[in-house]
């Protein structure tokens, strides 16, 4: 699954499957409620690369889950391990 190919990166952004938690974060005072694949692949990649930095394997993986996880609901929940791994790293939660 490349992340380069615009289909498929608007095909996860677009994504309503849910995933197995809801993330409530706070960022620069406003709390973000992230409970979709498309939610959190939108959250992950508007931050910039130089953001992610210190965590671009996590974040990786992060990306990859999420991707997987829209195209296959059944992998939910390696998507949301994922996620919650980069943001407890990133002290997001």
């Amino acid at each position: 699954m490349s992340r380069t190919d615009p289909a498929q990166v608007r095909d996860v952004s677009a994504s309503e499957t849910p995933l197995r938690s809801t993330f409530r974060i706070k960022l620069n005072g406003q709390t973000i409620s992230i409970g979709t694949v498309g939610e959190a692949f939108r959250f992950i990649s508007s931050l910039s690369a130089i953001e992610w930095m210190e965590f671009r394997a996590l974040h990786e993986d992060a990306l990859v889950a999420l991707q997987r996880a829209a195209a296959n609901a059944m992998l939910t929940v390696q998507a949301t391990n994922a996620l919650r791994t980069l943001f407890v790293r990133a002290r997001l939660l």
